[in-house]
This record gives structure tokens, C-alpha cells and sequence, in this order.
């Protein structure tokens, strides 16, 4: 059917938002109202028309509320097609009225496990069984009904039946059913994840089968290539760091972007005590500081290489300011997108409006907090033919588990120094070298398929502040090769996991060159 009159609708929500505006719009167009429990007394409240749902059925609510909806005049007004003689006889024979519209959101489940101390038993209680049925029913039948799940959806169909003598055309039926099966299958989906982090598996995040739920966020300019379509989707209902993202100016975001984007935002995470700013590029570090203020922080971290930091993505842990607005003004610095916690009005004016430079005035400004740190939570990476699940990289280290291995013993502006460069170096392409000091990143190696080329590009990039400055390793020296290198820089102290066959040559070469070093016994590979 193109276009269907709704002449009967059955209104049953948790969520009551605008339920009685689209009320009031049915029963102006002599639309005969039937619902159930507190949904049945807004209605009534406000001066309408509404059949009990007992009344409809012939048959009393009962266990608590539990069985209401379950009913053959129910399910069969939802199911029967109107097509179809047979159905209509015996719907006919057994008082079965049609059903037109189905207006149904379900028991708030997802808000009640996440509120603390949510016990088991109310879980239970606020899984919706005939909520989900009649949605299914309705939905299965689009050809002859319309389903609502969602509020949101109130003003158009509202806006179409006023338009179209009270009907709702084939196309807007097939839409919200759609939506109605994406609803009920997240809604099974959550329940199932709830009740699987109630299991032991192990001691992992990880149950028999994982289900994911991405929800459309934006469509992107492009993906990695302009000749690619991208589109960014966030996980879940509650969504957290970029998936609630709020973009405050500037042109609209690509895929790499944010890459970027989520790459600046994990470092600055890792910083709360102080002021932090970090520069990244194709997803690496390019700069990163902390200072006495955030811009201070940002120039730190610029200073580290500036022709890399052209086209860069700026990563902040606090506001961004007036004063980091001028940092970022100064000279020819080209920035494609910074994202914050906030940002502060002036500093919004200064970076947009009153920017002598065109490119300055588009440049993303994207709100944002990172995952909490120390928060447990899985991350997922396609691959051809699958999807590749593992709990994020979010352990961090102590400094009392730390060990010295070399006969120089690091004091304490050492070891803290170490701790900057290796939460830094966590953050690079493997293979990984970094080499910082003064908590400020001064040179990098990353992506490299051997160590020592990773070694000698961190060393190269430092230059003459390599002396006396300090290194890490994302993962083990398989030789004394990167260390004899790092020795000749003057490099004074090295952190890295150790558990090499030869770590006895490597910390035998650092003790010829007096430098000092600790092993971690935790890797950072980043792929």
C-alpha cells in the first residue's frame, strides 16, 4: 500500500518526551487511542480520549504488568494483513480490530544497569518483553503499519498526516521500520552484553560472541584518498572521546583527520597534572611538551620540529586559550585541527574571526575528552575478512616496579624524566625511539622496521640536545647497536622493557659509556 489512513493507534512508552503533542495531533484527526498504564493516564490527563489497553483486550493487566500487550487482539490487529481475505475473516470472527500505529519505547534498560550498584534483579525487571514483540510485529508489517520508537520521529509524522488528509506514505513506513529493527537489536544486544559481564570469562573483557553497535556520527569529506567515500560512526548509545565530539568551527572533518584526531586526543590523556600540548601527524607525535600553561606547552611542543607540525593536529588536556591562540598565530604555523576539553570564546575569535590568514579561519576546532585513564575498554581494527579485538593499551607503569640494570643508578629528576619519554614513546609506530628532556619530546624514530634506523632518526632529529637528554624504547634492543649510537649523542640515561637474549651485551655497552638503565618489563607496540 502507497499511502495508509491511521485510524487506530496503540501508544505504550517509557519515555513520555512530546507523547502528548503527538497525542493531541491523532486525536484531532479522530484517531481512536489505546494504551497502557502510566503512558494511558498522560494522555487522559491532558484531556483526551484513550482506551485502556484491558479494555481493548478484554483481558486484565496482570504478574506486575508484565503480560498486557502479549494478546492475540493485539498482535493480531499488528500482523493481519489487509490484503489478504483470509486474515481480515478471521480477524473479523475473532474481534481482532486493526492496529494502524504503533507508538512504543522500551523499558529504559541501559539506564538502569549503569547506575551504580545496579543489582542484578532489577536488570531483570527492566527487560521489556511486549514492548520489543509489538514493535517486531508492526515493523514486520510496515506494508500496512507504522512503528515509532523513536521521539524524535513525533513532528515529522506529525507534519506528514496534517499534509496528507492523515495518512503516512510507504517510504516513511519502511523508514521507521527500519529503525524499529536496529532499536530492538541493539536493545537485545545490550541486554545480552549486560548479562555477559556478569560471567567469568576468564578474567577478559571478551564474551563467547561480540556483538557491535555503530550508530552514523558524520559523513566525512573523504576517507584516506579523496577518491574514497568515508563515513564515522560512533559505538554505542553513550558514546565517549571522539564519539561525542562536538565540533565548535572549521571545515568538516575527513577520515584522516580524524585518525589524527584520535591519536592527539589518547596522548593528551595521558597528562593531567600539568599543562600538556602534543602535535600529531599521520597519527605520530611530532611534538609534545608540558609548561607552565597551555601555551607554553603548545610552543614547547611546536619547537620540536616544525616543518613536521605543518598540517599537524594539535591535542590539548586543557582549554584552549587566548594565549595559545597567539602562540598558534604567530608566524607561518599551519594547523589543520585542534581538539580540547573546551574552548574559551576569545580564544574562538582570535583563531577565526580576526585571523589575517584564510586557512586559519577554517581550521577545525573539535571539543572533545579523552577515556578516562586506567579505564578498561576494547578497541577494534578491521582486517580482510575480520575484526581483530583487544583490551587498549591503557596500563600504566609503576615507577617502584622500574628496575636499574646498569651500574649508573638514575636519581630522581632522571627517573622522572625517563617516565615522560616513555609514556611519549608509547604513543609512536613501531619500532619506536624517542629521545626527550625538560618533559618536552625532542626527537623521534618511528615506523621503522629496525631499531637502530629508529634510533638514528630520534638522534638525528634531536641533533645537539640529544646530550645529556634521554631515550626510550618501545620494545627491547635486540643489540648493543642502538645503544653505541645513543652513547655517542650523549644520551645519560635509556628506558626500555629489557627481556632480550642479549641483554647482558646491551647493558654491558652502557656501562662502557657510563649511561644509566632501567627496565620496564612492559612493551608498547603500537602497529
Amino acid at each position: 500500500m502507497d499511502r495508509v489512513a491511521i485510524k487506530r493507534a496503540l501508544i505504550s512508552v517509557s519515555d513520555k518526551t512530546g507523547v502528548v503533542k503527538l497525542a493531541k495531533a491523532l486525536a484531532k484527526r479522530g484517531v481512536e487511542i489505546i494504551s497502557t498504564g502510566g503512558t494511558a493516564k498522560s494522555i487522559r490527563d491532558a484531556g483526551l480520549a484513550v482506551k485502556d489497553i484491558s479494555e481493548h483486550t478484554g483481558f486484565p493487566e496482570m504478574l506486575d504488568g508484565r503480560v498486557k500487550t502479549l494478546h492475540p487482539k493485539v498482535h493480531g490487529g499488528l500482523l493481519a494483513r489487509r490484503d489478504v481475505a483470509d486474515h481480515q475473516l478471521v480477524a473479523k470472527e475473532h474481534g481482532i480490530s486493526m492496529i494502524d500505529m504503533v507508538v512504543v519505547n522500551l523499558y529504559p534498560f541501559e539506564a538502569t544497569v549503569s547506575k551504580p550498584g545496579c543489582r542484578l534483579e532489577e536488570a531483570i525487571e527492566n527487560i521489556d518483553i511486549g514492548g520489543p514483540s509489538m514493535v517486531r510485529s508492526a515493523a514486520k508489517n510496515h506494508d500496512a503499519v507504522a512503528v515509532v520508537t523513536d521521539p524524535d520521529d513525533y513532528g515529522t509524522i506529525i507534519e506528514e498526516m496534517e499534509a496528507n488528509d492523515g495518512t503516512l506514505g510507504l517510504n516513511t513506513r519502511k523508514k521507521l521500520a527500519l529503525k524499529a529493527f536496529r532499536t530492538t537489536s541493539w536493545y537485545d544486544h545490550a541486554i545480552a552484553e549486560h548479562l555477559a559481564a556478569q560471567e567469568d570469562y576468564g578474567g577478559t573483557l571478551f564474551s563467547p560472541a561480540k556483538l557491535l553497535a555503530l550508530y552514523p556520527a558524520q559523513e566525512l569529506r573523504y576517507g584516506e584518498n579523496p577518491h574514497q567515500n568515508a563515513m564515522f560512526h560512533r559505538v554505542g548509545r553513550h558514546p565517549v572521546a571522539l564519539g561525542a565530539l562536538t565540533q565548535v568551527s572549521g571545515k568538516e572533518l575527513s577520515y584522516n583527520n580524524l585518525l589524527d584526531l584520535d591519536a592527539a586526543l589518547r596522548v593528551s590523556g595521558e597528562f593531567s597534572d600539568e599543562p600538556f600540548a602534543v602535535i600529531v601527524k599521520h597519527t605520530n607525535p611530532c611534538g609534545a611538551a608540558v609548561g607552565a600553561s597551555t601555551g607554553e606547552a603548545f610552543a614547547r611542543a611546536y619547537a620540536c620540529d616544525p616543518l613536521s607540525a605543518f598540517g599537524g593536529i594539535v591535542g590539548l588536556n586543557r582549554a584552549f586559550d587566548k594565549a595559545t591562540a597567539m602562540q598558534l598565530l604567530e608566524g607561518e604555523k599551519f594547523i589543520e585541527a585542534i581538539v580540547a576539553p573546551d574552548f574559551l570564546p576569545d580564544a574562538i575569535e582570535a583563531v577565526v574571526a580576526k585571523s589575517d590568514k584564510k586557512w586559519r579561519k577554517s581550521i577545525r576546532l573539535v571539543k572533545a575528552t579523552p577515556i578516562a585513564q586506567g579505564t578498561e575498554y576494547l578497541e577494534y581494527r578491521a582486517v580482510c575478512g575480520g575484526m581483530l579485538v583487544q583490551t587498549a593499551d591503557t596500563r600504566r607503569m609503576d615507577p617502584a616496579q622500574i628496575k636499574v640494570v646498569t651500574k649508573a643508578v638514575p636519581d630522581n629528576r632522571t627517573m622522572d624524566e625517563l617516565m615522560y619519554a616513555w609514556i611519549f614513546c608509547k604513543h609512536f609506530k613501531s619500532n619506536a625511539i624517542v629521545v626527550a628532556n625538560h618533559k618536552s619530546l625532542l626527537g623521534y624514530g618511528a615506523g621503522q622496521t629496525n631499531r637502530v634506523d629508529a634510533t638514528a632518526q630520534a638522534l638525528n632529529r634531536a641533533g645537539a640536545k640529544a646530550k645529556g637528554a634521554f631515550l626510550a624504547s618501545d620494545a627491547f634492543f635486540p643489540f648493543p647497536d642502538s645503544v653505541e649510537l645513543a652513547a655517542m649523542a650523549g644520551i645519560s640515561a635509556i628506558i626500555q622493557p629489557g627481556g632480550s637474549v642479549n641483554d647482558k651485551d646491551v647493558i654491558a655497552s652502557c656501562d662502557r659509556h657510563g649511561v644509566a638503565m632501567v627496565f620496564t618489563g612492559l612493551r608498547h607496540f603500537r602497529h
